[in-house]
């Protein structure tokens, strides 16, 4: 927040200064010929601030509105200072006498200038749609056909492969399937009588 009115107050303050001692400067050496520059230096100055501010409404800057407020104030007294100064050098040495003006009528006019095209900036710059969102938006929809592509079958090129074998375990012998030899043999018995024993 702070750099952001510190910025824009500081660069339309010089940028007003300098028309305004431009102006003066021309009106030394042509005082009749001022209303075709004047009116072009007025159409610059609007369209600085207009455009700036249509970028910021563009872009979405937070608090843009309060930021163009403060900087059109502090643009609109350090222009009338900076303009004293700037027309004490380079146009008829001008005085601290000139400064009064300079910081009511002069200040007021150039805070209007910035506050009323900002004002209009803003608004034109939000209602426009950045281009990102809509690319994202026509990217999102080939993914939903994507996906309703998967829920119905596979896509084109891509090879199905039969799902593996689940691997059954193998049976447990039963004691009666057990080979001959590792069965030990009996000899039948007769009652009342143990068996005899076997030759070896």
């Amino acid at each position: 927040m702070l750099g952001a009115w510190l910025t824009r107050g500081l660069v339309m303050a010089v940028v007003h200064a300098a028309a305004m001692t431009l102006l003066a400067k021309w009106s030394v050496f042509h005082p009749t010929g001022q209303t075709l520059l004047t009116s072009l230096t007025i159409a610059v100055l609007v369209g600085v601030a207009a455009l700036w501010s249509a970028v910021d409404g563009w872009r979405g800057v937070p608090d843009r509105g309060r930021a163009w407020f403060i900087a059109a104030l502090v643009a609109g007294v350090v222009s009338g200072i900076l303009y004293v100064i700037g027309r004490a050098i380079f146009v008829d040495q001008t005085g601290t006498a000139e400064l009064r003006a300079a910081l009511t009528g002069g200040a007021a006019f150039s805070a209007l200038l910035i506050l009323l095209p900002a004002g209009l900036g803003l608004f034109v710059g939000s209602r426009i749609r950045r281009p990102s969102a809509s690319a994202e938006d026509d990217t999102d929809e080939p993914a939903d056909t994507d996906d309703s592509s998967d829920d119905e079958g596979s896509h084109s090129g891509e090879l199905e492969l039969p799902p593996s074998p689940v691997p059954r375990p193998s049976p447990k012998p039963s004691p009666v399937s057990r080979p001959a030899p590792a069965r030990a043999r009996r000899r039948p018995t007769v009652a009342g009588r143990s068996p005899a024993p076997r030759n070896r």
